[in-house]
């Protein structure tokens, strides 16, 4: 069989161009981030599991690390544009073998943040149903409603999701900022106190669990370049997205959790957040506005949760069309359908986003804390290992190939985010079992790296086997639209 016949064609192989703007990429890039769900269930977990008051500051620790990162990752993204990303810049910069290793990271750690969210959003939606009607069915069946919401809108343009996006997320942040104000508005006895922010408070014993516990809170940021061949200016909008959604992400969370403490008092916050939980944040607003507007904030929590699906199915099903494109899965993957959507792709994640919401309703598992934060623990870490890796791409790109940037984009930024982020993942694996949830003995904390590890090995190997048995497909590793292009030559 010819290549030619071996490939889709370069029109079924385009992701749909000149559809996104920079305000369009920031909805999804936020989005994915889930603002509200953060704040609300994130920021007291870390309060109540790290015995730390400086959590406001390690927000903007990390994303100071990550806008660091973020100076060459977007530099990257000007000389490769690939909706493989992560994919693409490591098979660029270290090797097609390590670009496919980092490929399977990928989509294991995309899918386990987006298969995660049904268990939450379950969970989230199931008490709000109950007050309304008296009774709810189950979360699984909740979760599976949203599931099928996620999936029709994954086969839409890209466009339409982003539009969806803006009204969510508008929406979302909108009550995050008003419930933090209503907390300004109300201070306990010791008043506005700064002490979240002095070093002292986060450079303490449970430093670790803070950075490990909040780190997680960033996943999606990165995907702003996931979007590159759907935009209008991808040298402009990639950039401009990436650190405007950085931005605000890291402020609105230290923000967020500062005016946490404001009507608590940041000696009590500890203590408030392991008896009150998630339902913490929600505390101030319904004794000050009353419990219309704490429902009101209860429904957006869902649809904070719903906005993240969207993102996270749409990044996933673009990576999958990545890899299919360039025949790394089968070429059926790299179709798009008639309105520019990633079709298989999407169909994809879909299915097995289903298979896991079944498997979890069959064995009657928690939703919320084996599903929603087992697997959003486990996406973080993989993200984490994706950044660090890329970190070293660039730096080894930009060695080997001619170009005109600065060397503080193509070395001395990426090589001062590498040695951070190592410093981050050794944090996390240390405090793996905080971010679970789990006790230090649960071999879960051991078992869910090991994955990565596997899947790293086997990414490697299948890299190893395309180069000695598909040396065609083996060349087009990392190329994006040209590998398309270059099939029906």
């Amino acid at each position: 069989m010819s290549v030619k016949q071996e490939r889709p064609s370069a029109v079924s192989s385009a992701l749909a161009k000149d559809r996104l703007g920079i305000p369009s990429v920031v909805f999804f890039v936020i989005s994915a981030a889930a603002p509200l769900t953060v704040v609300a269930g994130s920021v007291s977990t870390a309060y109540a599991a790290t015995d730390v008051v400086g959590v406001p500051l390690g927000f903007l620790l990390i994303g100071a690390i990550l806008a660091i990162f973020a100076v060459g990752y977007v530099t990257m993204a000007r000389h490769v544009v690939n909706a493989g990303a992560f994919y693409a810049y490591t098979a660029k910069g270290l090797g097609r073998p390590v670009g496919v290793a980092t490929a399977w990271v990928a989509l294991l750690a995309y899918n386990a943040l987006q298969i995660g969210l049904y268990g939450a959003v379950g969970f989230a939606a199931e008490p709000l149903i109950k007050a309304w009607f008296g009774s709810s069915p189950p979360w699984w069946v909740i979760g599976l409603v949203f599931w099928a919401i996620t999936g029709v809108l994954g086969l839409m343009r890209v466009d339409v999701n982003g539009k969806i996006l803006a009204f969510l997320l508008i929406t979302e942040i909108a009550v995050v900022l008003v419930f933090d104000f209503v907390g300004l508005l109300n201070p306990a006895s010791v008043g506005f106190s700064l002490n979240v922010f002095n070093p002292g408070e986060l450079f303490v014993g449970g430093l670790g669990a803070v950075i490990a516990t909040c780190v997680a809170s960033f996943s999606g940021f990165e995907s702003s370049v996931v979007f590159a061949e759907e935009t209008k200016d991808p040298r402009r909008t990639v950039p401009m997205a990436t650190y405007i959604s950085l931005a605000v992400i890291s402020i609105l969370y230290a923000f967020s959790a500062w005016a946490m403490t404001v009507p608590i008092g940041s000696d009590k916050i500890i203590q408030t957040a392991k008896e009150l939980g998630p339902n913490l944040y929600f505390a101030a607003p319904k004794e000050h506005l009353g419990e219309t507007i704490a429902t009101i904030a209860s429904v957006l929590f869902v649809t904070s949760i719903v906005a993240a699906l969207i993102a996270f199915h749409n990044t996933i099903s673009r990576y999958i069309f990545a890899l299919g494109r360039e025949r790394v899965l089968p070429a059926a993957f790299g179709h798009t359908s008639a309105t520019g959507a990633p079709i298989v792709g999407s169909l994809t994640q879909t299915v097995i986003g289903v298979i896991v919401i079944i498997i979890y309703a069959i064995y009657d598992l928690d939703p919320f804390l084996q599903l929603f934060f087992v697997f959003g623990s486990f996406g973080g870490l993989g993200v984490l290992l994706m950044l660090a890796a890329t970190s070293a791409a660039v730096i080894a790109y930009f060695i080997k190939t001619p170009n005109n940037e600065n060397v503080w984009r193509t070395k001395i930024a990426p090589g001062l985010a590498f040695v951070l982020l190592l410093v981050v993942i050794a944090l996390v694996m240390v405090n793996f079992d905080t971010v679970l949830g789990v006790p230090p003995d649960s071999v879960l904390r051991w078992i869910l790296p090991a994955i990565f590890v596997v899947a790293i090995g086997f990414g490697l190997a299948w890299g190893a086997v395309l180069r000695a048995r598909k040396p065609d497909v083996y060349a087009t590793i990392g190329m994006g639209a040209q590998a398309a292009v270059k099939g029906i030559k």
